[in-house]
């Protein structure tokens, strides 16, 4: 923390160059460089820059969500939001972490702190969702805070800041509503409250967080920016990687016995599972209203989209594969082998989406679909975290697409649990690869069976948003392969001992593909 004291005015610090100058040399080079939500801190020669403050009052009290765009030697550059505020000294216990710098403001001594931490922002914040308030800004711009229908009329007592990891900040209040305020900003509304919004708002499926509020910039001449969401407190036990772990520890442990079982208690798990997506998805085609939601057909302009995509990502893996191939080992060569030698067999399938017919809809999908995102909850399940594959750029997340692109990923994630289980134990040390590969290869079967039968049993035959089996059994394995293909490039970067993991997956693709050509 610097050792001056910096002078604040806040009627006009929305055009403080001096304040807005001594934050970015000063002050928020290691201010920013503390926080997890930073992703800039491995890099060198970056510069913050105060590019807008969005005003926020509440009685006599004034706070700004300030954006800090941040540039980089490269050219590139991101934008942060940052909240800020004044505490008087004495008035509340600020944490260390939270100032910024030691200040003073009409004649208050104080200091100046990243606001979630202020209790009365966060206060100021419920208030505002609350009563639905707009703030028009000197700029004539806009601060909108929308209620939700999960928002009640109780009372909050109090609201504090969960220990939590994330790339994003949030607060609770008394353990009933969270708020997640989003660090890194894109010059668009975030998918996760569009969705989350609109399905609470729009239908009856209650398997997510309800919609308590949320937080958008809207700008005048230019796209609305979300600053931050409110949903309920979900209740759980914990996430369904963790509980799939647990199911896998107890198969694992019984197979190194000699004994192959599968309670019938995690089949039924895994069927809820699949009822709930189907139910997620038949929400998200009912909906009707704004053209964001509406479902889609496979259009031309659509289907060059994903082909090129498709491509472009092959042709990646495929000479990052090849530089990497001798570093492999023996069972993962074999399968980049029968990846490399079925180039054309794959380049066909992929091919085949830009004119082979297709009458099943597309609409918005949850996008980062896997174990992890899913809350085990007494006997049921709620699935969370829409904001889209988070490698994507923020229009490309909104993208309308198969629901079965959401199952394929996961069913991918039900592969990565038990690969992952069986060939990274301790106990399973002594066993052979290809007999941990069988046992693998039929526990992953039977789970992904069950998941997809429940998945496709809610549809029945011939509904509009899968037409028949010949579109969902083509459009699911070209996105298992999207997605297997995409996670391979990952393992060889970060984890070479899982590359065999996505090659796997890669490889059963491929044998279904010369299935459908017979």
């Amino acid at each position: 923390m610097s050792t001056f004291v910096l002078s604040l005015d806040w009627e006009g610090f929305e055009k403080d160059k001096y304040v807005h100058t001594v934050l970015e040399d000063n002050l928020l080079p290691d201010f920013m460089n503390s926080c997890r939500w930073f992703a800039g801190k491995a890099r060198n020669g970056w510069r913050p820059k105060v590019t807008s403050a969005v005003r926020m009052e509440h009685g006599d009290l004034q706070f700004f969500f300030t954006i800090i765009e941040v540039k980089y030697p490269q050219g590139d550059k991101e934008s942060y939001l940052l909240p800020l505020s004044f505490v008087e000294k004495g008035t509340q216990e600020v944490c260390e972490k939270a100032i910024i710098a030691d200040a003073n403001l009409d004649d208050k001594e104080g200091v100046l702190v990243d606001a979630i931490y202020d209790a009365n922002f966060r206060e100021a914040v419920l208030y505002h969702i609350a009563q639905n308030a707009s703030t028009l800004q000197k700029n004539q711009d806009t601060l909108s805070f929308v209620r939700g229908k999960g928002l009640t009329d109780e009372p909050i007592e109090a609201s504090f800041i969960p220990n939590i990891d994330s790339s994003n900040s949030a607060f609770i209040y008394d353990e009933r509503y969270f708020f997640k305020l989003y660090r890194k900003l894109f010059t668009a509304t975030n998918p996760e409250v569009e969705m989350v919004e609109y399905i609470t708002q729009n239908s009856d499926f209650r398997n997510i967080p309800r919609f308590c509020g949320s937080v958008t910039w809207q700008r005048k001449e230019k796209e609305h920016i979300t600053f931050g969401m409110m949903v309920e407190v979900i209740d759980n036990e914990k996430d369904d990687w963790s509980k799939t772990g647990d199911y896998l520890n107890e198969f694992m442990f019984a197979f190194v016995e000699g004994n192959f079982q599968i309670k019938e208690n995690v089949f039924e798990k895994v069927a809820l599972l699949g009822t709930r997506t189907a139910e997620m998805h038949y929400a998200l085609f009912a909906i009707r209203g704004e053209e964001a939601f509406r479902a889609d057909m496979f259009d031309r302009p659509y289907r060059r989209y994903i082909h090129q995509k498709m491509e472009n990502l092959l042709e990646q893996r495929y000479n990052l594969l090849t530089d990497n191939y001798l570093k492999l080992d023996e069972q993962a060569q074999l399968l980049a082998w029968d990846f490399m030698e079925s180039k054309d067999i794959i380049i066909d399938f992929i091919d085949q989406i830009l004119t082979r017919p297709i009458e099943s809809y597309r609409t918005r999908i949850h996008g980062d679909y896997h174990l992890g995102q899913v809350l085990v909850c007494n006997e049921d399940l709620i699935i969370i975290d829409f904001e889209g594959e988070p490698e994507s750029p923020i229009d490309e997340r909104k993208i309308k697409h198969s629901p079965l692109k959401d199952v394929a990923g996961m069913i991918r994630s039900y592969h990565y649990a038990v690969s992952a289980k069986l060939f990274n134990s301790p106990e399973t040390n002594n066993l052979e690869d290809v007999v941990l590969q069988r046992a693998s290869d039929r526990w992953y079967k039977l789970i992904r069976d069950t998941y997809l039968e429940e998945y496709l049993d809610y549809f029945g035959p011939l509904h509009p948003l899968l037409k028949n089996n010949n579109e969902i059994n083509y459009l699911l394995q070209f996105h298992l392969l999207e997605k297997a293909v995409y996670e391979l490039g990952y393992e060889i970067n970060y984890r070479p001992g899982w590359v065999k993991i996505p090659l796997k997956g890669i490889v059963d693709v491929i044998r279904e593909i010369e299935k459908l050509q017979r």
